[in-house]
């Protein structure tokens, strides 16, 4: 991973850290973007300490909002060149319905608009490299079924499913995106269950109520140890960025194992993908052909 260049969003802790501590010990640039710059420096001093590699970069920015994106990605083509390799890692398991300054429920800001956007805005930068990867990561299982009524929970907000849905609105907005895409490949992955600040901050009222009384159960399997299931958890992140063996390979969506798996239902339906595509375009206030 030499002389590579890789931006990793969400990276100032649990996978994403994780995921750019793998990569620096292999020699690439590495940048990571957080929203709080004291941490965000803590987790890049850490992340230099730790690989030996002093190519390590801070850029900040709160992906929730659009205009953070935007500015992210002029900081990004400010200091380089190209990228050849983005990990779409920033993740929001929201609690409640909130929306962000842009109007749009929090979950699908974070976990669909952001993505789609930020993607959008490097294409030049990815383009640039003469092979550019982008990765993004899934967070557990999801319904077969998108809700395209309920896309910003507008009827109802039922916590980690809620969340699930953002997620599964995110895999048929990237599929899409990596059919259209030419010159760049584009793959999900699904990191496998770890232990970072949101899973931890998960609470009862956020699972279905049939599961609730598993909640200690969870709240055990989600304690803090020390980044050890985290790291564990950003095997396949690594792997799509750096093997050989996915070279040329896009459209395609690996398990925490690193293998090929069946798309959801909903991924592979057209009528949902160019619904979603659309509003998605609609909210971003952007037209890719």
């Amino acid at each position: 991973m030499q002389n590579k260049i890789i931006l990793i969003t969400g990276a100032t802790g649990g996978i994403g850290k994780q995921t750019a501590l793998a990569l620096a010990k292999m020699g690439a640039q590495v940048i990571i973007t957080g929203r709080s710059k004291p941490s965000g420096e803590a987790a890049a001093a850490e992340i230099k300490q730790a690989s030996g590699n002093p190519k390590l970069d801070l850029l900040l920015g709160d992906l929730s909002a659009q205009a953070n994106a935007y500015s992210l990605a002029e900081q990004f083509k400010a200091r380089y060149e190209r990228l050849d390799v983005l990990i779409n890692n920033a993740g929001l398991a929201a609690s409640e319905r909130k929306l962000t300054e842009d109007g749009i429920e929090s979950n699908f800001a974070m976990n669909v608009v952001a993505p789609f956007l930020l993607t959008h805005l490097l294409m030049d930068s990815l383009k640039a490299s003469p092979s550019a990867r982008v990765i993004n990561l899934m967070g557990g299982d999801v319904p077969a079924k998108l809700d395209m009524d309920n896309l910003q929970s507008e009827h109802s907000f039922d916590g980690l499913n809620s969340y699930s849905q953002s997620k599964l609105a995110m895999m048929v907005t990237m599929y899409e995106f990596a059919q259209r895409a030419q010159g760049i490949t584009i793959n999900i992955c699904y990191p496998g269950q770890a232990s970072t600040n949101m899973t931890r901050s998960v609470t009862a009222d956020m699972l279905p109520g049939f599961m609730r009384f598993m909640f200690p159960l969870f709240k055990l399997a989600v304690r803090d140890d020390g980044g050890k299931s985290a790291a564990k958890a950003s095997r396949s992140s690594v792997y799509l960025a750096s093997s050989p063996k996915v070279e040329g390979v896009s459209g395609e969506y690996f398990d925490t194992n690193s293998t090929l798996v069946s798309w959801p239902p909903a991924v592979l339906d057209a009528t949902t993908r160019e619904k979603l595509w659309s509003i998605v375009e609609r909210l971003t206030r952007v037209e890719i052909k």
